[in-house]
């Protein structure tokens, strides 16, 4: 199978995109409402300003369909750095290979430890993380890492340097369940401005991550884009249209999406287009609107008030406690972070709120399939 978004993705500009969701009317986003099946031109609708005065009425729909898809559950996960070394420039980021920072890569035993941890707060689903370094934290480290842990997680993602189909498969061997791989910005330029070196800094190499992790048989794969980068609206467009080309040709695989805004870091970074609080509740209702089996995830990138309220409007998934710097949780808790999170409070004190609000926090789906 030789198929690739790229060839989707290229009869698309980016310019014309945008004006066409900006140029929808109440009537195109009234229109999309009051179906049940909605389809991109609904979701651009649905994203456009003329949807601003439609946001709770969006929310109302998104809530519904989203108990009525997965019930009163959120499921828990958490990350875990493995390493801050980096050979990217990522203009955006604290492990840009540009900031002098002290860089490190957990030993197996700070691994345990770190595990140890996690598990100690009821964490069955871990989000493994590196730098994009192939020689400190290629494959063989990736693999080591999973070996070292499997026995005490029902499942483990990475979110890692993309790799080729070969290597997906070689990881997927070793039990992998899921990647995560976000394009940051769908603008070829503005993307090339915020990746000017490193392996990162190929467009298409990128994009074209979920065709292999698709081809190699991956169990899910979630998708995003880093909102601030560029126009949020026109991101959230390619990202709908890549999650829907990739479900028609990679129908056993699951998806989920995340919606990363930009946060503060070493490097200081404004976004470029403000994304504010209610743009992206209308983001992920449009998206729940858009799709009833699509994962969303919620990190702690968020404010404390703005996750309370959003696991109402169609989040399934929700980080807690995370660290974004390698030993984070006991090895080396003041070594830099890769981004400032903004909700800080314990695992305990989510699941209380989750409880609180009606909702069952999950911690395990499924019995050990190792």
């Amino acid at each position: 199978m030789n198929t690739s978004f790229q060839s989707i993705f290229d009869t698309y500009n980016w310019d014309d995109t945008l004006a066409n969701i900006n140029a929808k009317t109440a009537q195109d986003v009234e229109f999309a409402l009051a179906k049940t099946k909605r389809d991109l031109e609904d979701f651009k609708a649905l994203i456009s300003p003329a949807a601003k005065p439609y946001l709770e009425q969006m929310a109302q729909q998104s809530r519904l369909i989203t108990k009525k898809r997965f019930g009163n559950t959120i499921q828990m996960y958490v990350p875990m750095y493995l390493s801050n070394e980096c050979q990217n420039i990522c203009t955006y980021c604290g492990f840009s290979m540009t900031n002098k920072i002290p860089r490190r890569t957990l030993t197996d035993a700070e691994i345990l430890k770190e595990v140890s941890f996690l598990k100690e707060k009821g964490y069955d689903h871990i989000l493994l993380v590196t730098g994009e370094a192939n020689k400190t934290v290629g494959v063989q480290y990736i693999k080591h890492a999973m070996e070292l842990i499997k026995d005490q997680f029902s499942n483990i993602t990475i979110e890692v340097q993309p790799l080729h189909q070969n290597e997906y498969e070689e990881l997927i061997q070793a039990n992998l369940y899921a990647v995560l791989v976000y394009q940051e910005t769908y603008h070829r330029a503005e993307y090339k401005k915020h990746h000017p070196k490193g392996k990162k800094s190929n467009f298409d190499f990128r994009l074209e991550t979920p065709d292999r992790l698709g081809r190699a048989g991956i169990h899910k794969i979630g998708l995003g884009a880093l909102f601030g980068l560029e126009d949020w609206r026109a991101d959230s467009f390619f990202t709908a249209l890549h999650l829907k080309y990739l479900q028609k040709t990679y129908w056993k695989t699951k998806y989920s999406i995340s919606f990363p805004r930009l946060r503060p870091h070493s490097g200081g970074l404004e976004p470029k287009v403000e994304m504010t609080d209610r743009d992206l509740v209308q983001t992920i209702c449009a998206f729940r609107l858009l799709d009833e089996d699509v994962e969303l995830s919620m990190s702690t990138r968020e404010s404390e008030t703005f996750r309370n309220h959003i696991v109402h409007l169609g989040v399934t998934s929700l980080s807690a406690e995370s660290k974004t710097n390698p030993g984070g949780y006991v090895v080396e808790p003041q070594s830099l972070e890769q981004f400032e999170i903004s909700d800080e409070r314990s695992t305990e004190v989510i699941a209380k709120m989750l409880q609180e609000n009606g909702l069952e926090p999950v911690w395990k789906d499924w019995e050990n399939r190792w």
